[in-house]
């Protein structure tokens, strides 16, 4: 805000120096106070001394010269009386033309005055309607950063932020539901933790009963170490089911997969992926090329899917060659097809069916960033809206391939 203060300051002072510098060129050739047309009548007074006549094709404001004889006149005209070598000379002016350089005089000025005004109305505006709450508003992102989550943000009437506030609160709870859900699977997750651990301990303390019998020979009797054996193994089988319910837990999915499956066009999706890559591509020099397609209604999330396909694109600029990346459309009769393919592939085709696991990363990419939950979290979604997703490799050509269900 200081900034634009600064800026409103300095275009209020060129304005009026603009006022200033207009009104002295206007007034640059007035002489003589108010009445100019002596300026011309002195001239004319100085031809005839010389020359005994004078030449009125440039005057202004002069409009006759004639000998005075003392004599009534019947003219509307002003006029002065000169003596000129003894004679007498009357000069009939008119004072049309200065009234004309002073309206013409008053319109700039009125121009000029309107442009200030108008210019200065549209300046406040900007201050008062745009950036004083856009800088009310700029705490909002501070404080989700913190976590402060709970307090609802106020709207506005405000036309230019409606969109904005509502994205923000909207984005505000998101964040909190997500949050109370990752606390509650947290919560859940602890007190089934605690639960096996618990029921662990009960196989456990009669294995080591047993391995203590055995070991200090007990047991004599073949028969009934044969059955103390069986009664470890089951024991241990039993802690080995508590076990896998343990891994069950932890590979639960710990992400939202919410979709809201609705009808969207395949122009929608494309056009809303092309807007975003095809300037973010041009700026790093890599080609986007897009295939041919026959516009259809697919069944699905379009917000969904938009992330879906940015998260392939994101691992083609990761992980190709840079050069290009293509958008292409297999032709199929009973679902739509959308291919991304990019070169430079350094994948082995080994480990081409974990790209979807969670937390899967293969070899190509130890150097560079990332948390591996990319394709898994494409296949989650791909799933929920009734599509797949798979990947081929062909050479050093990787394509990901999503399929939709038609509407």
């Amino acid at each position: 805000m200081k900034a634009f203060n600064r800026i409103f300051s300095a275009v209020t002072v060129a304005i009026i120096l603009l006022f200033a510098v207009v009104n002295m060129i206007l007034a640059a050739d007035k002489t003589d106070g108010s009445r100019p047309y002596r300026v011309e009548i002195s001239r004319l007074v100085r031809e005839i001394e010389t020359n005994g006549s004078a030449d009125m094709s440039e005057c202004v404001y002069v409009t006759n010269i004639e000998r005075y004889r003392e004599k009534f006149y019947s003219t509307d005209s002003d006029y002065v009386i000169y003596e000129i070598s003894g004679e007498l000379y009357r000069f009939d002016y008119s004072t049309n033309g200065y009234s004309n350089k002073a309206h013409l005089v008053g319109i700039v000025n009125a121009v000029l005055g309107a442009m200030a005004i108008l210019f200065i109305a549209v300046m406040l505006y900007i201050k008062f309607a745009i950036l004083a709450p856009f800088e009310r508003l700029s705490s909002i992102p501070y404080e989700l950063s913190k976590g402060n989550l709970t307090t609802p943000i106020k709207e506005t009437k405000n036309r230019f932020f409606g969109n904005f506030l509502w994205g923000i609160d909207i984005l505000r709870e998101n964040i909190e539901q997500q949050k109370q859900r990752e606390l509650e699977m947290q919560k859940e997750k602890k007190t089934l933790l605690l639960s096996l651990s618990h029921d662990i301990k009960t196989p456990l303390s009669a294995i080591k009963l047993y391995s203590a019998a055995l070991s200090r020979n007990l047991y004599s009797d073949t028969e009934k170490q044969q059955k103390i054996a069986d009664n470890i193994t089951e024991k241990a089988d039993e802690i080995e089911g508590y076990v896998l319910q343990i891994i069950t837990a932890s590979r639960e999915d710990f992400l939202s997969f919410e979709v809201n499956i609705g009808e969207f066009y395949l122009s929608e999706l494309v056009e809303k992926i092309t807007g975003y890559y095809r300037e973010k591509l041009a700026l790093i020099k890599t080609e986007l090329i897009i295939g041919k397609y026959k516009n259809c209604l697919l069944s699905g999330d379009l917000i969904r899917s938009v992330e879906v396909l940015q998260n392939i694109m994101e691992n083609a600029l990761k992980y190709g060659d840079g050069r290009r990346v293509e958008l292409i459309f297999p032709e199929d009769d009973e679902c739509v097809q959308i291919a991304i393919m990019n070169g430079g592939c350094t994948l082995v085709k080994d480990d081409l069916p974990h790209i979807f696991e969670s937390f899967w990363r293969g070899v190509n990419a130890e150097n560079i960033g990332g948390s591996g939950l990319g394709l898994y979290i494409c296949r989650q979604l791909m799933r929920k809206m009734n599509g797949e997703i798979f990947a081929q490799i062909d050479d050093d050509i990787i394509t990901v391939t999503t399929v939709f269900t038609r509407a």
